[in-house]
């Protein structure tokens, strides 16, 4: 009877299993680790997070009490649309006309009759807007195309979506419902 020295092959087996298991917990915990250590590798940079203790900044004019008494209406001496004008004057009145039909089509008609208005340049269009940028007699102003009630409503009105003021918007919208109403 012969002792011999040597593990038997099972045993060879699970010694080298064990060793792999040893070396990927190591891993493991190693990758944890530097992943919670601060590695910038493992770590966003959350660039947000960074204003949120910041305190609100406010430009140098804003009054916070005024602002508060005009979103609240109790303001004396606010603005109001109405009061909007040229030298204290009136309001001007909407230099516009309504005219049957739907949007698009009336917003092609108007561009039909734009093209035929002399001295009328059409510097751009915007058909989803529904409005045409106009140079006309020296002024600059839209004529905007706007549904409502019974058709769509041609109007000229300044960039600021206020009614235009001179006597070249008031010209050119008489041309134009001359021209949309004939047809």
């Amino acid at each position: 009877m012969t002792l011999s020295l040597r593990p038997s092959r099972p045993y060879t087996a699970s010694a080298v299993s064990r060793a792999a298991l040893r070396i990927a917990v190591v891993s493991f915990v190693a990758v944890a680790v530097l992943g919670s250590s601060g590695c910038r590798w493992f770590r966003k940079n959350d660039v947000y997070a960074e204003g949120e203790n910041r305190p609100l900044e406010l430009p140098p004019a804003f009054n916070a009490e005024e602002a508060e008494a005009i979103y609240n209406g109790t303001a004396s001496g606010s603005v109001t649309r109405s009061s909007v004008g040229s030298g204290g004057a009136p309001a001007a009145q909407a230099v516009g006309f309504t005219v049957s039909g739907d949007r698009a089509t009336v917003f092609e008609r108007v561009g039909v009759a734009l093209a035929n208005v002399q001295g009328a340049n059409v510097v751009s269009r915007a058909q989803l807007l529904g409005a045409y940028d106009i140079d006309f007699e020296g002024a600059k102003f839209l004529v905007r195309v706007s549904e409502v009630a019974g058709g769509s409503m041609v109007a000229a009105v300044d960039p600021r979506g206020l009614p235009a003021q001179g006597t070249a918007p008031a010209k050119l919208i008489a041309a134009l419902k001359t021209a949309l109403e004939g047809k």
